[in-house]
């Protein structure tokens, strides 16, 4: 049974190479963190993270279907293997959405999803960007009135900048760990293979591991095609980006820090210009999006077929 587990560190592992950009990617890109360090302080954050709080959203994925051991390993697999897919090509990629597709094929088959339940992580599927796009409209305005127009020593200044890159990256790494280890074990927690604290270390352990080994590509995509950006802005969308994760994991529902920070580079974006935005990137990433939950649904569909046919 301990082979099945094995599911969920691949779908960690996938997770944190793709969303390592979401927390340092701007940050690399402006050039003020180096890429070992983002990548490295990230790994430690995202465990402290998933240990800390990450036992807030295992219970919601938990009422959305019921789910034993072999149904756990078959949906972890399909997400896994969709993320996998979709940063090979440096599309940022939703893990929750992966996840919540593959479960949702389970449910159907099964006849236990729980609608209301479904219906509430749709719901923070569009709350989460249109949200980190507010804030981050706003954040941006604010810190530029406190600091911006008011710093004009160059020196201190670039302090300033660098402190808040850090610290909007170590913080983002911490909740990337709280919110989203949930989607790599969580599941394993309530079909009973796995105890609480054994699946967060585990998680967390996997989505470090992918931080630190495959995260180059998609911070190049979101650091850099999007918009383009200043030291200043950068760090008022990872901050934004921060802060809405950070939201979700208290409510317990698990999130895309890739969504969420898309929709903070767009809402700074939209404050200095709607031209600045790059279109042509954001509908690559939003045919992600809206593809990820199906291609997950498909798989897992798929892999209980032959899981039933081999064993």
């Amino acid at each position: 049974m301990v082979y099945r587990l094995l599911a969920g560190v691949y779908l960690g592992w996938g997770l944190g190479a793709n969303d390592a950009a979401n927390v340092f990617g701007t940050g690399v890109a402006a050039g003020v963190v180096r890429y070992r360090t983002a990548v490295v302080l990230a790994a430690v954050f995202v465990i402290l993270g998933a240990y800390i709080e990450g036992f807030r959203g295992i219970e919601t994925y938990g009422k959305l279907s019921s789910m034993d051991v072999r149904s756990a390993f078959v949906a972890t697999l399909a997400a896994a293997i969709t993320v996998n897919l979709l940063t090979m090509i440096a599309i940022p990629v939703s893990t929750s959405q992966a996840i919540v597709g593959a479960i949702l094929a389970v449910g159907i088959t099964s006849g236990t999803l729980d609608t209301s339940v479904f219906l509430k992580i749709i719901l923070s599927w569009v709350l989460c960007p249109i949200g980190a796009g507010i804030i981050s409209n706003v954040l941006y305005r604010l810190l530029g009135w406190l600091i911006e127009a008011r710093v004009h020593n160059i020196r201190i200044w670039s302090t300033i900048i660098k402190g808040g890159f850090y610290f909007a990256g170590v913080y983002g790494a911490y909740t990337l760990g709280a919110n989203n280890v949930a989607n790599t074990t969580g599941i394993f927690v309530k079909a009973g293979m796995v105890e609480l604290d054994v699946a967060l270390l585990i998680g967390g352990g996997a989505i470090a591991l992918g931080v630190l080994t495959y995260s180059r590509g998609v911070m190049r995509t979101v650091g850099k095609r999007i918009t383009a950006m200043s030291d200043f802005a950068a760090l008022a969308a990872v901050l934004s980006m921060d802060i809405t994760v950070h939201i979700f994991t208290w409510v317990g529902v698990p999130v895309s820090t890739s969504q969420a920070i898309v929709g903070a580079v767009v809402g700074v974006g939209l404050v200095k210009s709607s031209k600045s935005i790059d279109r042509r990137v954001l509908g690559r990433i939003g045919v992600g999006w809206l593809s990820t939950p199906i291609i997950s649904l498909i798989l897992s569909l798929l892999i209980m077929k032959v899981y039933a046919l081999l064993f």
